[in-house]
């Protein structure tokens, strides 16, 4: 996120909501987004679904799963058209702008409404009440990433910020919504294949060098592989060994029965796990991990926000915390490591982490922080933190346009599986269902799979609101509960991800985005019968 969640929630006089759902997904946000809306804050909402949010939008795009791209190169037709471009912004502070208006030529709000089934009048309207209003953000999640194109969706989305100056302001930015506490502190501490921490890409020149020295080590120069990639190198051999640590690909990866194939060709599995996940029914060695609330660290939440957690419970067994689990593993295969406190971790971390150089648990402790937290960029102990990216100059210096065209989803509909699936969230379960399934109450109110029909795909099948139904693709076939509405379009379908017996997952396609290797989980082809 360029901004916090404060400010685009609260400075801003217009936000536009792509692909996200934050009322079930990220409810604390999503209610901040109502109480903004009900202040006079002006709601664009950009979703396939009627999300409840969108009974409360100015605009609501319902448009086509799968066609981000081409929404986002109209709206900037109509701002070069209509004259709505913030002109001083792109000559001073970005790059390769022509490139991008070339580009959006062709995207006229008639065309772009024919690709995504939307009104042209809408997307003008919506066009207009982003680019005018004085502070809005977009705000965006898992309906604009899982995509095949949905690196270049993301980009669109900084295109269309860039191209009328909403960037480095209060109430502005490009704003991803995290999933999960601690997905943005994963990719902070260089959980991608080809960067060290603080987004440090390992062939940089002086990088490499850098953690070698401060590890005492040589270190492998190849860039590795991404989760995603691994599970096809499972089944041709090339990966042999896999520790796994707090996921559930069997549950939340895309086409299940490929991820179970997958892992059962290791050679030999290990999962560090809390609970007995579907992954972990799996592994030859099981060793136990702790949660958050036995344990000492930081979480770094959607906003770059990095906050302490510290212990709060003792618990009975041999559990270890992670950082115990690493360092014995690495002890055992050769590489002799002392066992670190976390505060002496995260002292490390600011060592070698420019944008961390700041951040330590005696100053998170402090009376200055006062359990706010710290957002990074932090570079010194001086350093206040920065809440809003890009103020007067871009990391990389000029904030640089970068054209996408619409490209179609890779599996449409066709006669034989004539309806396309989108997945998500809902209210009550959180993700993978780890922890929200062992809850009793919950249980009863959702407890079980279900997918959304549109009324007249429905009446069409033979289908009426509570019967249970078969969907099947290409890849799987389950059994769920057919909820019949007007809150999906005709020809589209909408599931939950987060059960296993009737799984959205069972049906989803495995097709990667070429760029960030995240599966197209919005958009893959099935059949519904009774």
């Amino acid at each position: 996120m360029t901004n916090t969640i404060y400010d685009i929630t609260h400075e801003s006089d217009a936000i536009m909501l792509v692909g996200s759902n934050p009322e079930h997904a990220h409810p604390v946000i999503g209610m901040q987004v109502r109480q903004a809306v009900a202040r006079g804050a002006k709601l664009i909402v950009v979703d396939p679904r009627d999300i409840d949010l969108a009974k409360q939008a100015d605009v609501h795009l319902k448009l086509k799963p799968g066609t981000n791209v081409a929404f986002a190169n109209g709206m900037m037709h109509i701002f070069i058209e209509e004259g709505l471009i913030n002109q001083q912004f792109i000559e001073e502070r970005t790059e390769n702008f022509e490139a991008m208006k070339e580009m959006v030529k062709d995207y006229t709000p008639e065309k772009v409404a024919e690709i995504c089934g939307i009104d042209a009048d809408k997307l003008r309207e919506a066009a207009r009440i982003y680019a005018t209003a004085d502070k809005a953000p977009i705000m965006y999640c898992l309906g604009v990433t899982e995509h095949h194109t949905g690196t270049e969706g993301v980009m669109s989305m900084s295109n269309m910020a860039m191209m009328v100056g909403k960037l480095g302001r209060p109430g502005c930015g490009v704003n991803p919504i995290r999933g999960q506490n601690n997905v943005q502190g994963a990719c902070d501490m260089g959980a991608a294949p080809n960067q060290f921490p603080g987004y440090q890409n390992l062939d940089k020149p002086g990088v490499m060098e850098k953690f070698e020295q401060a590890w005492g080590t040589k270190l492998n120069h190849q860039i590795g592989t991404k989760a995603t990639d691994c599970f096809p190198k499972m089944i041709s051999g090339e990966v042999k060994g896999l520790l796994i640590f707090g996921e559930d690909p069997v549950r939340t990866d895309p086409n299940t029965q490929h991820v179970i194939k997958a892992l059962k060709s290791l050679d030999f599995f290990v999962a560090d796990e809390l609970f007995m996940t579907e992954t972990a029914k799996l592994a030859d060695v099981i060793l136990p991990g702790r949660s958050y609330a036995e344990k000492e660290g930081t979480f770094s939440n959607t906003e770059r926000r990095v906050q302490r957690v510290r212990k709060a419970v003792e618990i009975e067994g041999e559990t270890r915390p992670d950082t115990w689990i690493f360092t014995e593993i690495m002890n055992r295969m050769g590489y002799p490591q002392p066992h670190l406190t976390p505060a002496e971790i995260m002292d490390e971390i600011a060592s070698v982490t420019p944008s961390f150089g700041g951040i330590s648990h005696e100053r998170l402790d402090s009376e200055e922080v006062g359990g706010r937290g710290l957002q990074w960029p932090c570079p010194s102990k001086e350093h206040p933190g920065t809440p809003i990216m890009h103020a007067g100059k871009f990391a990389r210096g000029l904030g640089y346009f970068r054209p996408a065209a619409y490209t179609p989803s890779m599996e449409l509909p066709d006669e034989e599986y004539p309806l396309i699936l989108m997945t998500g969230r809902i209210l009550y379960h959180y993700n993978a269902c780890a922890m929200t399934d062992k809850t009793e109450g919950i249980n009863e109110i959702a407890g079980g799979s279900f997918i959304e029909l549109n009324t007249q795909d429905a009446q069409k099948l033979g289908i009426c609101n509570g019967d249970t139904v078969t969907v099947a693709s290409r890849r799987g076939k389950i059994t769920s509960e057919a909820r019949v509405s007007e809150k999906t379009n005709p020809g589209q379908c909408w599931m939950p991800f987060h059960y296993i017996e009737g799984g959205a997952n069972w049906l989803t396609n495995d097709a990667l985005d070429s760029i960030s290797s995240t599966p197209e989980y919005k958009v893959c082809a099935v059949k519904v019968t009774v």
